[in-house]
């Protein structure tokens, strides 16, 4: 392991040179699939980076809470936040998500590759327990290939990314009813007009109590 996923790394990684880049990227495709049928409520983008996602959301009537490690990210994201006339609709928190929770619960739950200094599957258990009775869990990562990782870079597999069965398991089938649980490729524009090749897996899945 080449380092972990701590304060210090996020710090970096959104003042280096990849920051303009993940800064100014699109919605992901599957909050959007996953997410527009339903009734706007309360939102919680936990790893929210630049905002993209909950931008998104508050732009479709949500009252969102974005959480990030990094200072920088939520700096973009604020900015982003004003472009898009959703300022008063979105908060932004600084917040280590391997540590902190959040004082009440939410309608919406969602998560987009993020990766807080905790293992992956304890992650996606612990922002579960931040989702409202009758609220919505939405988690999109990496997909777990098991032989390297789906990313490009260098981070196990164990801790970087997940199957659609790893994250189901943690979901007690009483508490919770699962919608989606996919595992898909998808293609996108990359650094220097190159195409990237994207292994997603996504889990949706409704809180019955």
């Amino acid at each position: 392991m080449t380092h972990s996923f701590d304060k210090t790394y996020w710090d970096q990684t959104w003042t280096g040179e990849r920051a303009p880049a993940m800064s100014s990227g699109d919605p992901n495709p599957h909050l959007i699939k996953e997410v527009s049928g339903l009734e706007s409520g309360t939102a919680l983008d936990a790893g929210c980076g630049a905002g993209a996602e909950a931008i998104w959301l508050a732009a479709q009537g949500w009252d969102v809470t974005g959480a990030d490690v990094a200072y920088a990210a939520l700096d973009h994201a604020k900015d982003r936040a004003a472009v898009a006339g959703v300022s008063d609709r979105v908060r932004w928190i600084q917040a280590d998500l391997s540590s902190w929770a959040p004082e009440t619960q939410y309608d919406l739950v969602t998560t987009h590759y993020a990766h807080p200094a905790m293992p992956q599957l304890d992650f996606y258990g612990r922002i579960a327990d931040w989702v409202a009775p009758g609220g919505t869990l939405l988690i999109v990562g990496h997909l777990h290939h098991g032989h390297g990782d789906s990313h490009g870079d260098s981070h196990p597999p164990a801790v970087a990314s997940a199957t659609a069965d790893s994250i189901t398991e943690r979901l007690d089938r009483v508490v919770w009813t699962v919608v989606t649980a996919e595992e898909s490729q998808r293609t996108m524009a990359g650094p220097g007009g190159r195409t990237i090749t994207i292994d997603d897996v996504v889990v949706r899945a409704v809180r019955s109590r």
